[in-house]
């Protein structure tokens, strides 16, 4: 045990003294599968002086493309750990939108989601917390546009009346992000700790698909509202769906609902062709015990818009396909405000008001 211990005393001075601190001392406890403790292994550290001063000069290797072995994001500083969930100062909810499975329209809902609360005059940010394959910088058409940081602190572009904060305008979009686990953590505690946002209403955070790393991280560093849970009306969709709202309920986050996206597809005939089934969310809403918040169908004015990012048409349409899409999204927009203020109320932070006139 003494070998493993020292072992992992050695490891841990090499990754403090990489990340310019220090190691006062160090304590291995080794537990048993009941928990307890079993042997205790204790080292004196290295002396209060920077782990730069300590450390022996060494020469800095070249980091893999797309920034493994770089801070996050350069120019801000770095956060100090949580001691536990917080929230953000003037943001009154904060709504995850995640996904079991990739590919079912989640960073659509969520953009969707937060350009419809917005167009009702409330104040909205919108996370992109897709680390690994942010989509918003496309889907908000931020194209040319560069991110600002003002006093180690990211600015968020302000777009389709939401402030927007994305991974995808602060590293090569053309480069993959081979980060681990731990630099996909720090980038989303930094994008969402060291943005101004200012007062919102709403924050809305678009979650990576799965139940991995940034999912945990969120849960461990802010006070949510609740999530909703993307998915299609397909058997396999809905499989990888409940994964994640179990995800969710072991995290302690309430499941404000389901969305069914790519509910149907709406031609130009005007007719609705089930590609993918359709029902299959709603009736997993039931048998999971949540609110279903609606069906979303899939146009090719929705196609559109996402790709020359211009969400706010998709609210705009008056007839045919794109009337029923906005018929869709007004309904899920409204039902989302109803279950946040429920979520509110079971949670404290808000009371229910009642006025006589």
């Amino acid at each position: 045990m003494q070998q493993v211990a020292q072992l992992a005393h050695s490891k841990i001075t090499q990754i403090a003294q990489r990340n310019g601190e220090a190691v006062d001392s160090l304590i291995v406890e080794f537990v048993d599968d009941a928990g307890a403790v079993v042997h205790t292994a204790r080292f004196g550290g290295m002396t209060t002086k920077s782990a730069q001063e300590a450390a022996p000069p060494r020469s800095q290797p070249t980091p893999p493309a797309g920034g493994a072995g770089h801070e996050p994001i350069p120019g801000l500083s770095k956060s100090a750990k949580p001691a536990g969930a917080s929230a953000l100062p003037g943001v009154r909810n904060i709504i995850a939108v995640g996904a079991g499975k990739g590919g079912v329209g989640k960073s659509s809902i969520a953009l969707n989601l937060a350009v419809g609360l917005a167009r009702r005059g409330l104040a909205v940010g919108l996370l992109d917390g897709d680390i690994y394959g942010p989509s918003m910088p496309t889907m908000l058409g931020l194209g040319a546009l560069e991110q600002a940081v003002v006093a180690g602190r990211l600015q968020p572009f302000y777009v389709h009346g939401i402030k927007a904060i994305t991974i995808g305008k602060l590293v090569d979009p053309d480069r993959p992000l081979i980060w681990r686990g731990p630099m996909a953590h720090g980038a989303f505690k930094q994008l969402t700790e060291q943005t101004s946002w200012g007062e919102l209403d709403y924050l809305i955070i678009d979650l990576p698909p799965g139940t991995g790393d940034i999912a945990l991280t969120m849960a461990q560093t802010l006070q949510l509202t609740g999530a909703i849970v993307v998915c299609t009306p397909q058997k396999v969709a809905q499989d990888d769906a409940v994964r994640a709202a179990g995800m969710f309920k072991q995290l302690g986050i309430d499941v404000l609902g389901v969305v069914e996206n790519m509910s149907y597809f709406v031609g130009d005939d005007g007719k609705s062709y089930d590609i993918f089934g359709r029902g299959g969310a709603e009736v997993m809403a039931q048998r999971l015990g949540v609110p279903f918040l609606g069906a979303v169908p899939i146009t090719m004015a929705l196609r559109e818009n996402s790709d020359k990012g211009d969400p706010s048409a998709n609210f705009e349409g008056t007839d045919g396909a794109g009337g029923r899409l906005r018929d869709a999204l007004e309904n899920l927009v409204t039902n989302l405000e109803s279950q946040a203020a429920l979520a509110a109320m079971r949670s404290g932070a808000q009371k229910p008001v009642l006025t006589i006139s």
